[in-house]
């Protein structure tokens, strides 16, 4: 696979998975956010499912994994944001 291509992928699945990953945590990040948060949580759901001795290929097994891995990625985000007070500054 070209650098291209490979590249081309992570980012098709990066967009796909930050925003599955958005729409179950009812986050809106716009498409760059989407594709970044895909990005870091394919690779934090890669992580999780190589320690835990699981493993696959292709294009849903990826999926799969970056969606599972965004939405951990988003869950601890939420941890470390203030909660919005309602009022206007």
């Amino acid at each position: 696979m070209s650098v291209l291509l490979a590249v081309l992928f992570w980012i098709v699945i990066g967009a796909l998975a930050g925003w599955i990953a958005g729409a179950i945590m009812g986050v809106r990040e716009g498409f760059w956010g989407n594709v970044l948060i895909g990005i870091i949580g394919a690779v934090v759901g890669g992580l999780i499912m190589s320690n835990l001795g699981l493993g696959g290929s292709g294009f849903w097994w990826s999926l799969l994994t970056a969606v599972a891995g965004a939405v951990i990625l988003l869950a601890i985000l939420r941890m470390f944001r203030r909660p919005a007070t309602g009022r206007a500054m």
